[in-house]
C-alpha cells in the first residue's frame, strides 16, 4: 500500500535530479502516482549514454511517471554544468510557474569508488570526481532551483544519500571519498533546512535501505522476481528493498501538510514507513538501517524477523 492517496499531489510540480534509474526513477514514479507533474533529469537518453554506459534512460522514467498517473517530463541535464541547470529551472518556471518538490538524487559515481583502500592508495582524480558528482551537483541544483521552490510556502527539498546521520557517524563507509560524500549529503539537508525555514520550506535527508537497484540486482545475479536467491551470496540481503519504497517515502513527505516537523532531520525509508504507513511492493516494511545496526554490524546471525 502506498499510504499516499491518489491525486494527493495533483497540481504540484516536482524536479527529481538524477531520475534515470534506481531510487531517483522510483521517486519520480511514486510522485507521479500521487498526481504530480515530474521533471525527470539525468544524462542518459535514448540517443546519448553517460560514462556509466547503462541502458536506463530518462525518457523511460518520464513514461513510467505518466503511466502511474502523473505527468512525466524528461530533460537531459548534466547537473555539474551550471548553465544547464539554470536553463532547466527557467524552463520549469516558464512552463509551470512553480516548484513544490526538489529531490537531489544525483550520484553516478559507483564505478569510481576504490573500496577497502586507505586514502594514500586512492586515485585522487577518481576520488575528487566522486565528490563532485555526489556533492557539487546537489549544491548547483539547489542554488538555481530553491529560489523557485520558496516562491510559495510549503516547498520540500529532499537530499537522497546512503545512511542516516546516526548510522554514518559511527560507521566508516569503506572508502574515504564515499564516506565523505555520504556524510556531506546529510549535512547539506541540515544546512539548507536552516536557510529554508524562514521561507516556510522544509529540507530532509532521506536514505533508502539496502536498495535493489538495477545495478544491485545485476551484482547479485538476480531479478526482482527471484531476488531472494541473492541471499545465497549474502544472507543479510533479505532486508533489502525495492526503489519504490523510498519513492513512497518521498511521496508521503510531499503530501504531508505537517512535513515541517522533519526539517533538518536525517531519516530512512524504513523509519518513515512506520510513521506514514506505506509499504514496499510486497507489503512489507523493511527497516534496513535499524537491522544493519542491531543485527549485521553486531555480528548476529541473519534474521529479519521484526525488521520487515
Amino acid at each position: 500500500m502506498t499510504a499516499t492517496p491518489t491525486g494527493a499531489l495533483t497540481g504540484k510540480v516536482a524536479l527529481v535530479a538524477g531520475a534515470t534509474r534506481g531510487a531517483g526513477r522510483q521517486i519520480a514514479v511514486q510522485l507521479g502516482a500521487a498526481g504530480a507533474t515530474v521533471y525527470a533529469t539525468g544524462r542518459t537518453t535514448r540517443e546519448h549514454r553517460s560514462e556509466l554506459d547503462r541502458p536506463e534512460t530518462i525518457e523511460e522514467t518520464a513514461e513510467l511517471v505518466t503511466a502511474a498517473g502523473g505527468t512525466g517530463i524528461a530533460v537531459r541535464v548534466d547537473h555539474l554544468v551550471p548553465d544547464q541547470v539554470r536553463a532547466l529551472v527557467e524552463r520549469i518556471d516558464r512552463e509551470q510557474g512553480r516548484l513544490d518538490v526538489l529531490v537531489n538524487d544525483v550520484w553516478g559515481a559507483d564505478p569510481l569508488i576504490t573500496w577497502h583502500k586507505p586514502v594514500w592508495e586512492q586515485p585522487l582524480e577518481a576520488g575528487f570526481r566522486t565528490l563532485r558528482l555526489a556533492v557539487d551537483t546537489h549544491i548547483i541544483t539547489s542554488h538555481f532551483a530553491l529560489p523557485l521552490l520558496i516562491r510559495r510556502p510549503g516547498g520540500l527539498l529532499v537530499e537522497i544519500g546512503d545512511g542516516t546521520t546516526a548510522y554514518n557517524d559511527r560507521n566508516y563507509r569503506l572508502s574515504v571519498f564515499y564516506d565523505l560524500a555520504k556524510v556531506s549529503v546529510n549535512r547539506l539537508a541540515f544546512s539548507q533546512a536552516r536557510e529554508l525555514a524562514p521561507h516556510g520550506a522544509t529540507a530532509v535527508a532521506l536514505t533508502p535501505g539496502w536498495l535493489r537497484s538495477e545495478a544491485m540486482l545485476e551484482h547479485f545475479g538476480v531479478t526482482e522476481e527471484n531476488w531472494r536467491d541473492g541471499t545465497v551470496k549474502d544472507l543479510h540481503f533479505a532486508i533489502s528493498e525495492t526503489p519504490a519504497f523510498v519513492g513512497r517515502a518521498v511521496a508521503a513527505l510531499a503530501a504531508d501538510p505537517d512535513r515541517a516537523r522533519w526539517n533538518g532531520r536525517s531519516v530512512s525509508s524504513g523509519e518513515l514507513a512506520q510513521v506514514y504507513g506505506f509499504t514496499d511492493l510486497d507489503g512489507s516494511r523493511p527497516d534496513a538501517f535499524r537491522y544493519l545496526a542491531e543485527v549485521a554490524d553486531a555480528g548476529k546471525p541473519a534474521d529479519v524477523t521484526g525488521y520487515r
